[in-house]
Protein backbone atom coordinates (compact mmCIF):
# COMPACT_ATOMS: atom_id res chain seq x y z
CA UNK A 1 0.00 0.00 0.00
CA UNK A 2 1.27 3.46 -0.87
CA UNK A 3 0.24 6.97 0.09
CA UNK A 4 0.54 10.45 -1.29
CA UNK A 5 4.29 10.65 -1.68
CA UNK A 6 4.59 7.31 -3.45
CA UNK A 7 6.82 5.68 -0.82
CA UNK A 8 5.64 2.32 0.56
CA UNK A 9 4.33 2.79 4.08
CA UNK A 10 6.31 -0.16 5.39
CA UNK A 11 9.52 1.56 4.30
CA UNK A 12 9.04 4.92 6.00
CA UNK A 13 7.55 6.39 9.14
CA UNK A 14 4.12 7.97 8.95
CA UNK A 15 5.69 11.35 9.72
CA UNK A 16 7.71 12.58 6.74
CA UNK A 17 11.34 13.59 7.42
CA UNK A 18 11.93 17.28 8.05
CA UNK A 19 13.07 18.96 4.83
CA UNK A 20 15.22 21.66 6.44
CA UNK A 21 17.06 21.43 9.76
CA UNK A 22 19.21 24.32 11.01
CA UNK A 23 19.32 25.75 7.49
CA UNK A 24 20.60 22.53 5.89
CA UNK A 25 18.38 20.57 3.51
CA UNK A 26 18.26 16.81 4.11
CA UNK A 27 19.11 14.81 0.98
CA UNK A 28 16.68 12.00 1.90
CA UNK A 29 13.83 14.41 2.66
CA UNK A 30 14.47 16.40 -0.51
CA UNK A 31 14.41 13.23 -2.60
CA UNK A 32 11.10 12.23 -0.96
CA UNK A 33 9.54 15.66 -1.55
CA UNK A 34 10.58 15.64 -5.21
CA UNK A 35 8.73 12.36 -5.75
CA UNK A 36 8.99 10.78 -9.19
CA UNK A 37 10.82 13.71 -10.71
CA UNK A 38 12.67 11.44 -13.14
CA UNK A 39 9.55 11.12 -15.33
CA UNK A 40 8.84 13.93 -17.76
CA UNK A 41 10.39 15.96 -20.53
CA UNK A 42 14.00 17.07 -20.82
CA UNK A 43 17.20 15.68 -19.35
CA UNK A 44 17.33 14.32 -15.83
CA UNK A 45 19.33 17.38 -14.76
CA UNK A 46 16.67 19.76 -16.07
CA UNK A 47 13.88 17.75 -14.45
CA UNK A 48 15.71 17.81 -11.11
CA UNK A 49 16.24 21.57 -11.41
CA UNK A 50 12.54 22.11 -12.17
CA UNK A 51 11.55 20.11 -9.10
CA UNK A 52 13.80 22.20 -6.84
CA UNK A 53 12.50 25.40 -8.48
CA UNK A 54 8.96 24.34 -7.55
CA UNK A 55 9.94 23.85 -3.90
CA UNK A 56 11.49 27.32 -3.92
CA UNK A 57 8.37 28.83 -5.48
CA UNK A 58 6.08 27.35 -2.81
CA UNK A 59 8.29 28.44 0.08
CA UNK A 60 9.35 24.97 1.20
CA UNK A 61 12.92 25.96 0.32
CA UNK A 62 13.67 29.48 1.53
CA UNK A 63 16.47 32.02 0.99
CA UNK A 64 19.64 30.88 2.74
CA UNK A 65 18.72 27.18 2.93
CA UNK A 66 21.75 25.05 2.01
CA UNK A 67 21.07 22.30 -0.54
CA UNK A 68 22.58 18.84 0.05
CA UNK A 69 26.09 18.05 -1.22
CA UNK A 70 26.04 16.72 -4.77
CA UNK A 71 27.12 13.20 -3.84
CA UNK A 72 24.54 12.94 -1.02
CA UNK A 73 21.63 14.00 -3.23
CA UNK A 74 22.85 11.75 -6.04
CA UNK A 75 22.86 8.78 -3.66
CA UNK A 76 19.41 9.62 -2.25
CA UNK A 77 17.98 10.08 -5.75
CA UNK A 78 19.73 7.07 -7.33
CA UNK A 79 21.33 9.18 -10.07
CA UNK A 80 24.89 10.14 -10.88
CA UNK A 81 26.72 13.02 -9.26
CA UNK A 82 27.01 14.56 -12.74
CA UNK A 83 23.22 14.92 -12.92
CA UNK A 84 23.12 16.84 -9.63
CA UNK A 85 26.09 19.01 -10.63
CA UNK A 86 24.33 19.94 -13.89
CA UNK A 87 21.01 20.63 -12.06
CA UNK A 88 22.73 22.92 -9.54
CA UNK A 89 24.47 24.75 -12.39
CA UNK A 90 21.10 25.21 -14.12
CA UNK A 91 19.63 26.64 -10.91
CA UNK A 92 22.58 28.99 -10.52
CA UNK A 93 22.19 30.24 -14.11
CA UNK A 94 18.55 31.03 -13.37
CA UNK A 95 19.38 32.94 -10.18
CA UNK A 96 17.68 30.42 -7.92
CA UNK A 97 20.82 29.44 -6.00
CA UNK A 98 24.22 30.86 -5.10
CA UNK A 99 27.31 28.65 -5.25
CA UNK A 100 30.32 29.55 -3.15
CA UNK A 101 33.50 27.59 -2.62
CA UNK A 102 33.53 26.13 0.87
CA UNK A 103 29.93 27.02 1.75
CA UNK A 104 28.03 24.84 -0.70
CA UNK A 105 24.91 25.67 -2.72
CA UNK A 106 22.33 27.91 -1.07
CA UNK A 107 18.95 29.24 -2.10
CA UNK A 108 19.43 32.82 -3.31
CA UNK A 109 19.69 35.27 -0.47
CA UNK A 110 16.51 37.37 -0.78
CA UNK A 111 12.99 36.35 -1.58
CA UNK A 112 12.78 39.03 -4.27
CA UNK A 113 15.63 37.41 -6.17
CA UNK A 114 13.74 34.17 -6.55
CA UNK A 115 11.43 34.13 -9.56
CA UNK A 116 8.07 32.49 -8.86
CA UNK A 117 7.22 29.34 -10.74
CA UNK A 118 4.74 30.13 -13.51
CA UNK A 119 2.13 27.50 -14.28
CA UNK A 120 -1.50 27.41 -15.37
CA UNK A 121 -4.22 26.83 -12.81
CA UNK A 122 -4.17 23.23 -11.63
CA UNK A 123 -7.95 23.05 -11.45
CA UNK A 124 -8.25 23.79 -15.16
CA UNK A 125 -7.14 20.22 -15.88
CA UNK A 126 -10.27 18.84 -14.19
CA UNK A 127 -12.52 20.64 -16.70
CA UNK A 128 -10.53 19.68 -19.80
CA UNK A 129 -11.94 16.34 -20.92
CA UNK A 130 -11.17 15.71 -24.58
CA UNK A 131 -14.05 15.79 -27.10
CA UNK A 132 -15.68 12.38 -27.46
CA UNK A 133 -13.65 11.06 -24.51
CA UNK A 134 -15.12 9.49 -21.38
CA UNK A 135 -14.75 11.99 -18.54
CA UNK A 136 -13.18 10.44 -15.43
CA UNK A 137 -11.99 13.88 -14.32
CA UNK A 138 -14.90 15.39 -12.41
CA UNK A 139 -16.94 14.20 -9.43
CA UNK A 140 -20.52 14.99 -10.47
CA UNK A 141 -22.61 12.93 -8.03
CA UNK A 142 -25.81 11.07 -8.75
CA UNK A 143 -28.89 12.93 -7.55
CA UNK A 144 -30.93 11.11 -4.86
CA UNK A 145 -34.57 10.32 -5.61
CA UNK A 146 -35.60 12.32 -2.56
CA UNK A 147 -33.88 15.38 -4.00
CA UNK A 148 -35.68 14.90 -7.31
CA UNK A 149 -39.01 14.73 -5.49
CA UNK A 150 -38.25 17.81 -3.37
CA UNK A 151 -37.31 19.79 -6.47
CA UNK A 152 -40.48 18.74 -8.28
CA UNK A 153 -42.64 19.60 -5.28
CA UNK A 154 -40.95 22.94 -4.65
CA UNK A 155 -43.28 25.94 -4.56
CA UNK A 156 -41.29 29.20 -4.82
CA UNK A 157 -42.28 31.96 -2.43
CA UNK A 158 -42.85 34.89 -4.76
CA UNK A 159 -43.02 37.34 -1.85
CA UNK A 160 -39.33 36.63 -1.29
CA UNK A 161 -38.32 36.06 -4.91
CA UNK A 162 -39.74 39.44 -5.98
CA UNK A 163 -38.15 41.57 -3.28
CA UNK A 164 -36.57 44.72 -4.79
CA UNK A 165 -33.24 43.97 -3.06
CA UNK A 166 -31.64 41.05 -1.27
CA UNK A 167 -28.99 40.73 1.42
CA UNK A 168 -25.53 39.82 0.01
CA UNK A 169 -25.15 37.48 3.00
CA UNK A 170 -28.22 35.47 1.96
CA UNK A 171 -31.92 35.23 2.74
CA UNK A 172 -32.53 35.48 6.51
CA UNK A 173 -34.73 32.36 6.46
CA UNK A 174 -32.00 30.32 4.76
CA UNK A 175 -29.26 31.57 7.09
CA UNK A 176 -31.45 30.61 10.05
CA UNK A 177 -32.10 27.15 8.59
CA UNK A 178 -28.36 26.54 8.03
CA UNK A 179 -27.64 27.71 11.59
CA UNK A 180 -30.33 25.30 12.85
CA UNK A 181 -28.62 22.45 10.97
CA UNK A 182 -25.25 23.18 12.58
CA UNK A 183 -26.77 23.50 16.04
CA UNK A 184 -28.44 20.11 15.60
CA UNK A 185 -25.08 18.62 14.59
CA UNK A 186 -23.37 20.00 17.70
CA UNK A 187 -21.85 23.26 16.44
CA UNK A 188 -23.41 26.31 18.18
CA UNK A 189 -24.21 28.78 15.39
CA UNK A 190 -26.20 31.98 14.89
CA UNK A 191 -27.55 33.29 11.56
CA UNK A 192 -25.05 36.16 11.79
CA UNK A 193 -22.27 33.56 11.38
CA UNK A 194 -23.60 32.39 8.00
CA UNK A 195 -22.83 33.80 4.55
CA UNK A 196 -24.60 32.18 1.57
CA UNK A 197 -22.56 31.89 -1.64
CA UNK A 198 -22.67 30.54 -5.17
CA UNK A 199 -21.18 27.20 -4.19
CA UNK A 200 -18.36 26.23 -1.84
CA UNK A 201 -15.65 27.38 -4.24
CA UNK A 202 -16.89 30.97 -4.07
CA UNK A 203 -16.81 30.75 -0.29
CA UNK A 204 -13.19 29.58 -0.39
CA UNK A 205 -12.25 32.30 -2.87
CA UNK A 206 -13.90 35.04 -0.78
CA UNK A 207 -11.93 33.98 2.30
CA UNK A 208 -8.64 33.72 0.40
CA UNK A 209 -9.18 37.14 -1.21
CA UNK A 210 -9.84 38.69 2.19
CA UNK A 211 -7.03 37.07 4.18
CA UNK A 212 -4.18 36.36 1.73
CA UNK A 213 -1.92 38.90 0.05
CA UNK A 214 1.19 38.79 -2.15
CA UNK A 215 3.98 36.81 -0.52
CA UNK A 216 1.74 35.23 2.14
CA UNK A 217 2.02 31.53 2.90
CA UNK A 218 -1.04 29.28 3.12
CA UNK A 219 -0.81 25.79 4.59
CA UNK A 220 -2.78 22.91 3.07
CA UNK A 221 -2.51 19.16 2.81
CA UNK A 222 0.29 18.20 0.40
CA UNK A 223 -2.45 16.69 -1.82
CA UNK A 224 -5.48 18.96 -1.96
CA UNK A 225 -8.34 20.41 -3.98
CA UNK A 226 -6.83 22.72 -6.66
CA UNK A 227 -9.46 25.37 -6.02
CA UNK A 228 -7.41 26.26 -2.94
CA UNK A 229 -3.99 26.40 -4.60
CA UNK A 230 -5.30 28.29 -7.63
CA UNK A 231 -7.12 30.88 -5.48
CA UNK A 232 -4.00 31.50 -3.40
CA UNK A 233 -1.85 31.77 -6.52
CA UNK A 234 -4.13 34.43 -7.98
CA UNK A 235 -3.55 36.50 -4.85
CA UNK A 236 0.23 36.21 -5.19
CA UNK A 237 0.53 33.85 -2.22
CA UNK A 238 2.16 30.44 -2.04
CA UNK A 239 0.77 27.14 -0.74
CA UNK A 240 3.01 25.01 1.46
CA UNK A 241 1.98 21.36 1.41
CA UNK A 242 1.86 19.66 4.83
CA UNK A 243 2.71 15.93 4.76
CA UNK A 244 -0.05 13.36 5.07
CA UNK A 245 -0.22 9.87 6.51
CA UNK A 246 -2.73 6.99 6.29
CA UNK A 247 -5.36 9.00 8.21
CA UNK A 248 -4.81 12.32 6.47
CA UNK A 249 -2.97 15.40 7.66
CA UNK A 250 0.16 14.92 9.79
CA UNK A 251 -0.77 17.23 12.68
CA UNK A 252 2.76 17.30 14.09
CA UNK A 253 4.03 18.53 10.72
CA UNK A 254 1.24 21.12 10.70
CA UNK A 255 2.41 22.47 14.06
CA UNK A 256 6.00 22.68 12.81
CA UNK A 257 4.86 24.56 9.70
CA UNK A 258 2.74 26.97 11.76
CA UNK A 259 5.75 27.81 13.93
CA UNK A 260 8.24 28.10 11.06
CA UNK A 261 6.28 29.65 8.19
CA UNK A 262 3.89 32.02 10.00
CA UNK A 263 1.05 31.42 7.52
CA UNK A 264 -1.83 33.77 6.85
CA UNK A 265 -4.29 30.90 6.51
CA UNK A 266 -4.67 27.12 6.74
CA UNK A 267 -7.00 25.33 4.29
CA UNK A 268 -7.96 21.74 5.13
CA UNK A 269 -10.33 19.09 3.79
CA UNK A 270 -10.23 16.68 6.74
CA UNK A 271 -13.33 14.55 6.19
CA UNK A 272 -13.26 12.10 3.24
CA UNK A 273 -10.57 14.32 1.80
CA UNK A 274 -10.62 15.15 -1.89
CA UNK A 275 -8.83 13.37 -3.50
CA UNK A 276 -7.22 10.94 -1.00
CA UNK A 277 -10.46 9.92 0.79
CA UNK A 278 -8.80 10.09 4.22
CA UNK A 279 -10.73 10.94 7.39
CA UNK A 280 -8.90 12.77 10.16
CA UNK A 281 -9.25 10.97 13.54
CA UNK A 282 -10.97 12.64 16.48
CA UNK A 283 -7.77 13.38 18.43
CA UNK A 284 -6.17 14.98 15.37
CA UNK A 285 -9.27 17.09 14.69
CA UNK A 286 -9.18 18.40 18.23
CA UNK A 287 -5.47 19.15 17.95
CA UNK A 288 -6.03 21.16 14.74
CA UNK A 289 -8.60 23.32 16.54
CA UNK A 290 -6.20 23.80 19.46
CA UNK A 291 -3.40 24.86 17.10
CA UNK A 292 -5.70 27.32 15.34
CA UNK A 293 -6.55 28.92 18.69
CA UNK A 294 -2.94 28.84 19.93
CA UNK A 295 -1.43 30.45 16.83
CA UNK A 296 -4.43 32.61 15.96
CA UNK A 297 -4.34 31.41 12.35
CA UNK A 298 -7.70 31.08 10.53
CA UNK A 299 -8.49 27.57 9.25
CA UNK A 300 -10.82 26.89 6.31
CA UNK A 301 -12.54 23.55 6.90
CA UNK A 302 -13.92 22.19 3.61
CA UNK A 303 -16.84 19.87 4.47
CA UNK A 304 -18.52 19.44 1.09
CA UNK A 305 -18.26 15.61 1.21
CA UNK A 306 -18.12 15.11 4.98
CA UNK A 307 -21.70 13.80 5.00
CA UNK A 308 -21.10 11.20 2.27
CA UNK A 309 -20.12 8.47 4.70
CA UNK A 310 -20.27 4.74 3.91
CA UNK A 311 -20.03 3.61 7.54
CA UNK A 312 -22.43 6.23 8.88
CA UNK A 313 -19.71 8.18 10.70
CA UNK A 314 -19.95 11.93 10.09
CA UNK A 315 -17.37 13.76 12.23
CA UNK A 316 -18.38 17.07 13.84
CA UNK A 317 -16.99 20.32 12.50
CA UNK A 318 -13.60 21.53 13.67
CA UNK A 319 -15.47 24.58 14.94
CA UNK A 320 -17.29 22.32 17.42
CA UNK A 321 -13.95 21.26 18.94
CA UNK A 322 -13.06 24.65 20.37
CA UNK A 323 -15.26 27.75 20.38
CA UNK A 324 -12.39 30.26 20.36
CA UNK A 325 -10.58 28.70 17.39
CA UNK A 326 -10.83 30.81 14.19
CA UNK A 327 -12.41 28.03 12.11
CA UNK A 328 -14.23 28.89 8.87
CA UNK A 329 -16.54 26.04 7.84
CA UNK A 330 -17.35 25.77 4.12
CA UNK A 331 -20.10 23.56 2.70
CA UNK A 332 -22.68 23.31 -0.10
CA UNK A 333 -25.65 21.26 -1.31
CA UNK A 334 -23.89 20.35 -4.56
CA UNK A 335 -22.27 17.06 -3.49
CA UNK A 336 -25.05 15.51 -1.43
CA UNK A 337 -28.25 16.88 -3.01
CA UNK A 338 -27.99 18.44 -6.47
CA UNK A 339 -24.76 19.15 -8.32
CA UNK A 340 -26.52 21.63 -10.61
CA UNK A 341 -27.64 23.85 -7.73
CA UNK A 342 -24.72 26.16 -7.01
CA UNK A 343 -25.65 27.08 -3.44
CA UNK A 344 -23.00 27.00 -0.75
CA UNK A 345 -22.17 28.85 2.44
CA UNK A 346 -19.59 29.48 5.09
CA UNK A 347 -19.81 29.62 8.87
CA UNK A 348 -17.38 32.04 10.53
CA UNK A 349 -17.01 34.72 13.16
CA UNK A 350 -19.71 37.40 12.65
CA UNK A 351 -17.05 40.09 12.22
CA UNK A 352 -15.47 38.19 9.32
CA UNK A 353 -18.92 37.47 7.85
CA UNK A 354 -19.68 41.20 7.78
CA UNK A 355 -16.35 41.84 6.07
CA UNK A 356 -16.97 39.15 3.48
CA UNK A 357 -20.53 40.40 2.99
CA UNK A 358 -19.09 43.70 1.70
CA UNK A 359 -16.68 41.87 -0.61
CA UNK A 360 -19.53 39.69 -1.84
CA UNK A 361 -21.60 42.77 -2.70
CA UNK A 362 -18.79 44.03 -4.94
CA UNK A 363 -18.30 40.62 -6.59
CA UNK A 364 -21.85 39.68 -7.65
CA UNK A 365 -24.22 41.44 -5.21
CA UNK A 366 -26.06 38.35 -3.97
CA UNK A 367 -27.02 34.74 -4.52
CA UNK A 368 -29.97 33.79 -6.73
CA UNK A 369 -33.13 33.96 -4.63
CA UNK A 370 -34.93 31.05 -6.40
CA UNK A 371 -31.81 28.95 -5.86
CA UNK A 372 -31.73 29.84 -2.16
CA UNK A 373 -35.38 28.89 -1.78
CA UNK A 374 -34.81 25.45 -3.34
CA UNK A 375 -31.75 25.02 -1.12
CA UNK A 376 -33.96 25.81 1.90
CA UNK A 377 -36.13 22.78 1.06
CA UNK A 378 -33.11 20.51 0.50
CA UNK A 379 -31.31 21.57 3.69
CA UNK A 380 -34.52 20.89 5.62
CA UNK A 381 -33.97 17.23 4.62
CA UNK A 382 -30.17 17.23 4.84
CA UNK A 383 -29.88 14.16 7.03
CA UNK A 384 -32.05 11.96 4.80
CA UNK A 385 -30.41 13.25 1.61
CA UNK A 386 -26.90 12.59 2.90
CA UNK A 387 -27.89 9.11 3.99
CA UNK A 388 -29.40 8.28 0.58
CA UNK A 389 -26.46 9.84 -1.25
CA UNK A 390 -24.04 7.75 0.84
CA UNK A 391 -25.89 4.55 -0.03
CA UNK A 392 -25.91 5.39 -3.75
CA UNK A 393 -22.20 6.10 -3.91
CA UNK A 394 -21.15 3.19 -1.73
CA UNK A 395 -22.80 0.97 -4.35
CA UNK A 396 -20.95 2.85 -7.08
CA UNK A 397 -17.65 2.33 -5.29
CA UNK A 398 -18.34 -1.40 -5.19
CA UNK A 399 -19.02 -1.33 -8.94
CA UNK A 400 -15.73 0.49 -9.53
CA UNK A 401 -13.86 -2.09 -7.44
CA UNK A 402 -15.39 -4.89 -9.51
CA UNK A 403 -14.48 -3.18 -12.77
CA UNK A 404 -10.91 -2.55 -11.66
CA UNK A 405 -10.47 -6.14 -10.52
CA UNK A 406 -11.40 -7.15 -14.07
CA UNK A 407 -9.48 -4.57 -16.10
CA UNK A 408 -6.69 -3.43 -13.75
CA UNK A 409 -5.96 -6.49 -11.60
CA UNK A 410 -2.39 -5.44 -10.74
CA UNK A 411 -3.56 -2.16 -9.14
CA UNK A 412 -3.92 -2.29 -5.34
CA UNK A 413 -6.85 -0.36 -3.91
CA UNK A 414 -7.45 1.28 -0.54
CA UNK A 415 -11.21 2.03 -0.61
CA UNK A 416 -12.27 5.22 1.21
CA UNK A 417 -14.89 5.30 3.95
CA UNK A 418 -16.73 8.12 2.22
CA UNK A 419 -16.59 10.67 -0.57
CA UNK A 420 -16.94 10.40 -4.32
CA UNK A 421 -13.59 9.22 -5.67
CA UNK A 422 -10.82 6.65 -5.33
CA UNK A 423 -7.17 7.75 -5.00
CA UNK A 424 -5.08 5.01 -6.58
CA UNK A 425 -1.30 4.54 -6.44
CA UNK A 426 0.16 3.35 -9.73
CA UNK A 427 2.18 0.13 -9.49
CA UNK A 428 4.92 1.87 -11.50
CA UNK A 429 5.56 4.76 -13.83
CA UNK A 430 4.18 8.27 -14.16
CA UNK A 431 0.56 9.39 -13.71
CA UNK A 432 1.10 12.20 -16.21
CA UNK A 433 2.46 9.80 -18.82
CA UNK A 434 -0.41 7.37 -18.22
CA UNK A 435 -2.92 10.22 -18.64
CA UNK A 436 -1.43 11.00 -22.06
CA UNK A 437 -1.72 7.36 -23.08
CA UNK A 438 -5.27 7.17 -21.71
CA UNK A 439 -6.23 10.18 -23.85
CA UNK A 440 -5.33 8.21 -26.98
CA UNK A 441 -7.76 5.51 -25.77
CA UNK A 442 -10.59 8.02 -25.32
CA UNK A 443 -10.65 8.41 -21.56
CA UNK A 444 -9.63 11.52 -19.59
CA UNK A 445 -8.07 11.09 -16.13
CA UNK A 446 -6.36 13.40 -13.60
CA UNK A 447 -3.12 12.52 -11.85
CA UNK A 448 -1.08 13.80 -8.93
CA UNK A 449 -0.07 17.03 -10.66
CA UNK A 450 -3.63 18.38 -10.57
CA UNK A 451 -3.85 17.97 -6.78
CA UNK A 452 -0.31 18.45 -5.43
CA UNK A 453 0.13 21.60 -3.35
CA UNK A 454 3.71 21.98 -4.58
CA UNK A 455 5.84 19.33 -6.30
CA UNK A 456 3.84 16.49 -7.82
CA UNK A 457 4.86 12.97 -6.81
CA UNK A 458 3.34 11.88 -10.15
CA UNK A 459 2.36 8.46 -8.84
CA UNK A 460 -1.42 8.56 -8.20
CA UNK A 461 -4.59 9.11 -10.18
CA UNK A 462 -8.08 10.03 -8.98
CA UNK A 463 -10.97 7.94 -10.26
CA UNK A 464 -14.47 9.32 -9.51
CA UNK A 465 -17.20 6.69 -9.09
CA UNK A 466 -20.04 9.08 -9.93
CA UNK A 467 -20.61 8.34 -13.63
CA UNK A 468 -23.55 6.19 -14.84
CA UNK A 469 -22.91 2.42 -14.89
CA UNK A 470 -22.29 2.11 -18.63
CA UNK A 471 -20.02 5.15 -18.75
CA UNK A 472 -17.98 4.03 -15.75
CA UNK A 473 -17.67 0.49 -17.13
CA UNK A 474 -16.45 1.69 -20.53
CA UNK A 475 -14.12 4.24 -18.95
CA UNK A 476 -12.39 1.61 -16.80
CA UNK A 477 -12.18 -0.79 -19.76
CA UNK A 478 -10.40 1.90 -21.79
CA UNK A 479 -8.17 2.78 -18.85
CA UNK A 480 -7.19 -0.89 -18.57
CA UNK A 481 -6.18 -0.91 -22.23
CA UNK A 482 -4.21 2.30 -21.76
CA UNK A 483 -2.41 0.88 -18.72
CA UNK A 484 -1.36 -2.28 -20.55
CA UNK A 485 0.00 -0.23 -23.44
CA UNK A 486 1.82 2.15 -21.09
CA UNK A 487 3.18 -0.70 -18.96
CA UNK A 488 4.90 -2.12 -22.02
CA UNK A 489 6.89 1.11 -22.40
CA UNK A 490 8.17 0.83 -18.83
CA UNK A 491 10.09 -2.29 -19.74
CA UNK A 492 12.29 -0.20 -22.03
CA UNK A 493 13.80 1.84 -19.15
CA UNK A 494 15.83 0.71 -16.16
CA UNK A 495 13.79 -0.52 -13.17
CA UNK A 496 12.87 2.09 -10.58
CA UNK A 497 13.92 1.90 -6.96
CA UNK A 498 11.34 1.50 -4.18
CA UNK A 499 11.23 5.26 -3.68
CA UNK A 500 10.43 5.87 -7.34
CA UNK A 501 13.60 7.89 -7.92
CA UNK A 502 15.99 5.73 -9.92
CA UNK A 503 15.94 5.28 -13.72
CA UNK A 504 18.51 5.39 -16.47
CA UNK A 505 20.83 8.34 -15.81
CA UNK A 506 21.99 11.00 -18.25
CA UNK A 507 25.00 12.00 -16.14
Amino acid sequence: MTRSNGVPLDQRSVTAPTLVHSGAVSSEALAARLGRWTHGDGTLARRLARGIEALIATGELRPGDRLPPERALAAAGSVSRGTVVAAYADLADGGFVERRQGSGTRISGTAASVAPLQRPGRGEALFSALPNAIDLLRTVPQIPELAVQLIRDHQPRLDLALLPETDPAGLPVLRERIADMYRAEGTPTTPEQILVTHGAQQAISLVVNALVGPGDVVLAEEITWPGVTDSVGLRGGTVHGVPMGPDGLDVDALEQALARLRPALVALNPHHQNPTGTRLPAAARHRVAELAALYGVPVIEDRVVAGISFDGVVPPTLAAERADAPIIVVESVSKWAWAGLRIGWLRADPVLVRRLRGARQLADQSTSVPGQLIAFDLISHAEELRRENSRIHQERLRLLQTLMAEHLPDWRLDPPRGGLSLWVALPAGSADALARTAATHGVSIAGSAAFAASVSTDDHIRIPFTAPDDVLAEGIRRLGEAWREYRETLGRVSPMTDSGLGIADDG
